[in-house]
């Protein structure tokens, strides 16, 4: 990821909703060092926010819905909430919530791009976002799995007004040239019942380690640590809840 803080229209911030709150922390900090703490207050429902140092890097949340599955969601960064919500309509994307304040911090928004991937959006007040981009624990890159790349390339441009790199494996998502994410299109490898998402890539000081430390925190390794070309070193991870997330070697984005 090029962009080293919260900026309109890309990847903002990156929340898990598990069915293991505790067990989610414990993973986690073994994995990734994270610190996490949990708000407090009755209304915020355990919402747990993990941090590298002094700095914010994603949430742990309970789930709020039995029909919520246990899955990493990826916020991105809107001037205007309600706006953007109509911009997803407009778009043929779903709202799953209408735009809501979350305390003072900010306001939100859950949607469906067209081909059913889900998605946030985040209107800043007094909470940016993550504090720290592309450093061992924190996010790096998002990708998109979807089966119908066209009609994401047609929302995401029109509803984000981001640049697309193009490619006819791998395209990549960006604000003004400065890349953040890609997209993948789902195969016949993919099983039917795996829905269009969207998946967090977190950078890690040693892809294998992490792998390691991943099984023996009780996760799962789905796809080995694999060099592509010269340009980054990747895994694709599964937590003990089920979530899957990827893990990239830090520095590999400045290739």
């Amino acid at each position: 990821m090029k962009l080293d803080r919260p900026v309109t229209g890309g990847p903002c911030w990156t929340e898990l909703g598990t069915s293991d709150l505790e067990g989610a922390k414990r993973f986690y900090s073994d994995v990734f060092g994270w610190r996490p703490e949990t708000d407090p207050r009755p209304e915020a429902g355990g919402y747990t926010v993990a941090h590298i140092g002094d700095a914010a890097v994603a949430a742990l949340t309970p789930l709020f819905q039995e029909s919520q599955p246990v899955a990493w969601n990826v916020s991105f960064a809107v001037a205007d909430a309600d706006a953007t919500a109509e911009k997803v309509r407009a778009a043929g994307g779903t709202l799953l919530m209408e735009p809501i304040d979350v305390f003072d911090i900010g306001r939100f928004t859950v949607a469906l791009d067209p081909g059913g991937a889900a998605f946030q959006t985040w209107q800043a007040r007094t909470f940016p976002g993550a504090g720290l981009f592309n450093a061992p624990g924190a996010l790096g890159w998002v990708e998109l799995l979807t089966r119908a790349p066209e009609r994401a390339e047609s929302f995401y441009t029109s509803v984000f007004g981001w640049t697309v790199r193009p490619s006819e494996h791998y395209p990549q998502w960006g604000i003004d040239g400065a890349d953040f994410g890609g997209m993948m299109t789902m195969d016949a490898k993919f099983p039917p019942e795996v829905p269009p998402h969207w998946l967090p890539y977190f950078a890690v000081a040693d892809v294998d380690a992490t792998a390691a430390s991943t099984t023996e925190a009780g996760g799962t390794v789905l796809m080995e640590p694999t060099s592509i070309g010269d340009v980054r070193r990747i895994a694709v991870l599964r937590d003990p809840q089920g979530a899957m997330f990827g893990v990239y070697a830090a520095g590999d984005e400045e290739r």
